[in-house]
């Protein structure tokens, strides 16, 4: 069909004529165009929107080695409810002067911290060591049902207390 049949076709109709690809020949539809930019649009939307759900960001969290027992569970309380939201954390225990010694005790928080966290992530990457501080990356699990569960499973703050007074001990030991 030649354009000048097709525009006179689309015009009868009330309708525009609409190229699809720039090809050779054209692809060309008669169709009403607002209607057409307007689904267009609209698919464009739903693809942002699946995109920004899709997206992961990286929260980090900063800490001592001899942090304290509600520092530590406000600490745990965050990263769990970015775990839940499905972004990453990044943990970091940060050292000055003398503290470097007792980088073990910093390892330990780690331990402690991962068990803490539980179900709602897991390690993504291991301990990476600087030369003033450590860090741990933990990535949300993907399951519906963990993240139902954790809601029910909440540390108990004697346990946090208990811990807390363990790491403090081994350091003022040491």
């Amino acid at each position: 069909m030649s354009r000048n049949e097709a525009l006179v076709r689309a015009s009868e109709m009330g309708l525009d004529l609409v190229q699809l690809d720039k090809q050779d020949p054209p692809c060309v539809k008669i169709a009403d165009y607002s209607k057409l930019k307007y689904e267009l649009q609209k698919r464009k939307k739903e693809q942002q929107k699946k995109s920004v759900a899709n997206r992961m960001d990286l929260k980090e969290l900063k800490m001592r080695y001899n942090i304290d027992v509600h520092d530590y569970g406000v600490r745990l309380k965050s990263a769990q409810k970015f775990l839940r939201d499905g972004d990453k954390v990044k943990l970091i225990i940060q050292f000055k002067g003398r503290e470097l010694e007792f980088k073990d005790l910093g390892l330990k928080l780690f331990e402690r911290f991962e068990e803490d966290v539980g179900e709602d992530g897991i390690v993504e990457s291991k301990i990476t060591k600087d030369s003033r501080s450590i860090s741990m990356v933990l990535a949300p699990r993907r399951t519906k049902s963990s993240s139902q569960s954790s809601n029910t499973d909440k540390p108990n703050p004697e346990d946090l207390s208990e811990d807390a007074s363990s790491v403090a001990a081994a350091s003022a030991k040491a």
